[in-house]
């Protein structure tokens, strides 16, 4: 029954603690700050009637650590303190780009790269139709070549960030190959 924090996500998180004061005994200031940086300490005071608060505008894969300092004009309470972790971000692939295209293969690129990926899904098929093939790429990798591709033809591309995580985000792009030599 202290003072702990809920719904994590890279940027916020809601803390709860027990009802220590009422509206009328005093209110609660709340310091929190990076572990690594104290000097960017931030402070609110929360009137007494709350038990809960969700902090938010936070860096991803960041420890803070949290003291809510009861100010009591009855008795003493202590401060108590927690340490929480923000997620690191899941940001999809903002880009994917298509390039060096020609009649039977083009090269894949995608951006940004994050250290949060552990993979990724390169999906490829001709429109309109649903044969697919996948190409798995390292997550250190921003780029791949798809090749044995049909001549004067339009691809679907879907490039898929895996997270460490387990999450999953997407991104399409449609990418044309190039018309091939006669009598091929």
């Amino acid at each position: 029954n202290r003072l702990h924090a809920t719904d994590v996500t890279s940027s916020s998180f809601r803390l709860l603690w027990p009802k220590l004061l009422s509206q009328e005994t005093g209110y609660y200031s709340l310091e929190y700050a990076p572990g690594a940086d104290p000097a960017r300490k931030r402070t609110q005071q929360v009137s007494g009637a709350h038990t809960s608060l969700v902090l938010s505008d936070l860096a991803p894969e960041t420890t803070y650590e949290v003291a809510l300092i009861p100010e009591s004009n009855v008795h003493y309470f202590p401060p108590q303190t927690t340490r929480v972790t923000t997620l690191a971000e899941e940001i999809s692939p903002v880009q994917v780009l298509i390039s060096e295209s020609g009649p039977r293969s083009f090269h894949v690129s995608w951006a940004p790269v994050l250290a949060s990926v552990a993979s990724y899904q390169v999906l490829y098929g001709p429109l309109p139709g649903n044969s697919v093939k996948v190409l798995q790429v390292d997550g250190r990798h921003n780029s791949t070549v798809v090749e044995q591709l049909a001549p004067n033809t339009t691809y679907l591309v879907t490039v898929t960030a895996i997270y460490r995580s387990g999450k999953e985000k997407s991104l399409s792009a449609k990418a044309c190959t190039q018309e091939g030599e006669p009598g091929e």
